[in-house]
């Protein structure tokens, strides 16, 4: 065997140091410039919608926009979701930023976003392994602009994060306004051993910003094979909203999930089960404090069994726990939940909001239903049996 000399070690220990040092992994948090509030090298625009190519720490590439709070354009005020400055993306424009990420790994993008002249605007969210689109035509709040988080899966330790307006007005300068980018990495929690289970209590997802009060929205991600959500899938339409204990009222914990818009609001996950063997399903739900419209209902569902809860609150309590019980019929079993009513908030009566659900639990009952039979049976004939010898 040969040996190696010190000088040789020395060497190997720092070509090892120095690969790792020059792998900067994106931190969780703020993008580089995320908030938009760098000024570029000219400064910020004096005044007016000027069509900027400098964007700092972005790659921008069509008419890209550093538009200011409180600037209107025609009789139109524009909305900058938080700070002074955000972006605007005209006809087919786009930003993107190059970031460092781990092969393997589960990302999730948290942004703001703002309509402006166009009726259907929308926004193309990609990495080189997927693409999303959001539609914005749907406001869930009255302050004009919402926060979304989307997933994505690293194909490699490079990444080119990239937002779009796949849009073609009349009017090339409309187009979202885009503000407040970060990412976090993801991590699926361990599944309990009294839980079926993963992230019941929502405790893993997506970043949020501490100075946000409107949560986070995720939309639809049924066919993508990640989630800003562990072990969940939003299924419908519509999102649901992603809620922190700073500024709602949560069952437990720091977060939860706030249910919107009725059938088109579906959260559900797959559970292992034993067939034939029965099961409880449990969860908190309740109120989330934002002054929403009563009555709270949802729709709990656990395979072949469905039921409504309403909120009926004792005393002063904020939510309430349910169950549902249910006879497994396969390996793997769906749960799913739903607000059963389209809520608005009272002192809007436009912000979208809905009961909030925490604490889901799968738990099996003791022994299977055919063993449960055989039980029942048995005691059947020993009563019998004995009715029968003091008769």
């Amino acid at each position: 065997m040969t040996r190696l000399s010190g000088w040789s070690c020395w060497t190997g220990v720092s070509f090892i140091l120095l690969a790792c040092s020059t792998l900067v992994v994106a931190d969780d948090g703020l993008l580089v410039n995320g908030d938009f509030e760098t000024p570029p090298a000219d400064g910020f625009p004096d005044s007016g919608l000027e069509v900027t190519s400098a964007v700092p720490s972005w790659i921008s590439n069509g008419t890209v926009e550093l538009v200011e709070s409180g600037q209107k354009q025609g009789g139109m005020l524009l909305i900058v979701p938080q700070g002074l400055h955000a972006v605007r993306l005209g006809n087919d424009a786009e930003v993107s930023q190059d970031i460092k990420v781990e092969k393997g790994s589960i990302y999730s993008v948290t942004f703001s976003a703002a309509r402006t002249c166009a009726q259907l605007e929308s926004i193309n969210v990609s990495v080189p392994s997927s693409s999303h689109s959001i539609d914005l035509q749907t406001l869930y709040n009255i302050e004009g602009w919402d926060p979304y988080a989307l997933a994505f899966q690293a194909d490699s330790d490079d990444a080119r994060l990239t937002f779009r307006n796949p849009g073609m007005e009349d009017d090339p300068t409309c187009g979202p306004i885009l503000d407040d980018i970060a990412i976090k990495k993801l991590f699926t929690p361990d599944k309990p051993k009294d839980n079926a289970v993963i992230n019941g209590d929502f405790e893993e997802g997506p970043w949020m910003f501490r100075n946000i009060s409107l949560g986070v929205l995720l939309p639809t991600n049924l066919d993508e094979e990640v989630s800003s959500l562990p072990g969940w899938t939003v299924e419908s339409n519509r999102a649901v909203r992603y809620i922190d204990s700073n500024h709602y009222s949560v069952p437990e914990g720091k977060r939860a999930v706030e249910l919107l818009s009725g059938k088109e609001g579906i959260i559900s996950q797959m559970v292992e089960t034993t067939p034939s063997k029965q099961y409880s399903l449990t969860f908190s739900f309740g109120d989330a404090g934002d002054s929403c419209q009563r009555p709270l209902a949802l729709m709990a569902f656990a395979g072949d069994q469905a039921e409504n809860f309403h909120y009926t609150p004792l005393g002063n309590a904020t939510h309430q726990s349910q169950n549902l019980s249910f006879t497994a019929k396969a390996e793997r079993t769906r749960i799913a939940f739903y607000s059963v009513y389209y809520n608005t908030r009272t002192d809007d009566r436009s912000s979208l909001c809905g009961p909030v659900i925490d604490e889901v639990r799968v738990w099996g009952a003791s022994g299977s239903v055919k063993v449960r039979a055989r039980v029942t049976h048995r005691l059947l004939v020993m009563i019998l049996f004995l009715f029968l010898a003091f008769a």
